[in-house]
């Protein structure tokens, strides 16, 4: 378990940019200590946990150190799919909704890394959703991964505009879309054995 943290981590973990992280170590909000004979500052596990704490930022990330993971389709059999084969990885906090209003609350809630996104949903169109999403300047790191059965070439192009990172043709092998997941999240890939 880690027990000190560069202000990037701790910036992916709080979900704020680098530079709020460094403005409240400067500040004195965050305590942790300056590496000797450098700049860099360093934030202790405990110092950083209180800081959440008294900041009203959900601490399981720093609990757990797994990634979330935040999947959005009305097909309950993929859905499930999905989320077995994330949950049996063990490095993945999974959550799953089936429709754009859902998503929207569960943003907030559970404040993804990554969503699995749909294109096609019941009630709002997955480019609306990354549009908000990208909107959100807290959720700048938030990586999106659209699929969908329609893959007209422009469609695919405007997801992109929209904020997608990634996008799958329905349907893909759940192997390479979690492979496509840990090259996002930038977490080792492990090959299925």
């Amino acid at each position: 378990m880690k027990t000190v943290f560069t202000t990037g981590e701790a910036a992916k973990i709080c979900k704020v940019s680098q530079q709020t992280i460094i403005r409240c170590f400067d500040s004195g909000q965050l305590k942790g200590f300056r590496v000797p004979g450098s700049r860099f500052r360093r934030i202790p596990r405990e110092q950083l946990y209180s800081f959440m704490r008294e900041n009203g930022i959900p601490t399981d990330a720093l609990d757990s150190g797994k990634r979330n993971v935040l999947v959005v389709d009305d097909d309950e059999d993929l859905v499930e799919l999905i989320c077995d084969a994330l949950e049996r990885d063990g490095r993945f906090e999974v959550r799953s909704v089936n429709n754009g209003f859902g998503a929207g609350m569960m943003l907030k809630d559970f404040r993804p890394d990554l969503i699995v996104l749909d294109v096609m949903l019941p009630d709002i169109n997955g480019k609306e959703v990354c549009g908000l999403v990208r909107s959100e300047k807290t959720m700048d790191d938030v990586r999106i991964i659209c699929i969908s059965g329609m893959v007209e070439t422009d469609k695919i192009q405007g997801l992109r505009d929209a904020g997608a990172n990634d996008f799958m043709k329905k349907p893909f092998d759940v192997e390479e879309l979690i492979g496509r997941i840990c090259q996002l999240l930038e977490v080792e890939v492990v090959s299925a054995k």
